[in-house]
């Protein structure tokens, strides 16, 4: 009994070390850097700025299409712990669950018809992100509620204010601040390439394209 209440343990600290470290690189692609900065920038940073924008629009990319960076870092995680005799089987989940972080984020801007029964009750379960608790995050500054895996992390931290006591850290030491947000109201239209990425109205076929 004990033996099966440390596992227990264990295992949800593992997700929630997943969800904060996702999370971490969710606020990171978020606050800092443009669409213009070198590697990360068309990577990363530009498909953030997309979803702010048009949040729905990745739930059109396929699994690989929103994963494949993750599943190259869960590889070399994978790599660098086995090479390591560490590959135990907390790495294992961390990695299973940080390489589909985008794909429980995209569920939560999904309906349940969309997703499924099984995604459904795991949302309706507190286990997964759910559409609500997320929904906070594209408020207007769009600038908390960072974690896109589980509803635990995220009311923790913004109970420290744990994001805006970074960002002021981060300020005071380098002089750089959160990014410019131009998704939310007033503060501009945008880059003028989003006009790639808006809805499509019906009747025209969707246009996913492979680089967000």
């Amino acid at each position: 009994m004990h033996s099966a209440l440390l596992i227990a343990l264990q295992a949800l600290g593992v997700v929630l070390l997943a969800d904060f470290v996702a999370g971490l690189v969710h606020w990171l692609e978020d606050a800092y850097g443009s669409e213009d900065t070198p590697l990360v920038g068309p990577l990363l940073i530009k498909p953030n700025i997309v979803h702010h924008h048009h949040p729905r629009f990745f739930t059109k990319l396929s699994w690989w299409q929103s994963s494949w960076d993750l599943l190259l870092v869960g590889a070399a995680i994978l790599g660098v712990a086995a090479w390591l005799d560490a590959l135990t089987w907390q790495v294992g989940l961390f990695v299973i669950i940080s390489v589909n972080a985008n794909q429980i984020h995209k569920w939560s801007h999904m309906s349940r018809a969309e997703v499924g029964p099984v995604v459904a009750f795991l949302q309706d379960c507190r286990i997964l992100l759910t559409p609500r608790q997320h929904a906070l995050h594209h408020t207007d500054p769009k600038n908390t509620y960072y974690c896109p895996v589980t509803n635990l992390m995220n009311p923790v931290l913004e109970a420290i204010r744990f994001w805006d006591r970074l960002e002021a850290v981060i300020e005071r030491l380098t002089g750089v601040g959160h990014r410019h947000d131009t998704s939310n109201r007033g503060q501009g239209p945008g880059p003028g390439w989003l006009a790639d990425y808006r809805p499509v109205r019906a009747g025209r076929a969707p246009a996913v394209r492979d680089d967000v």
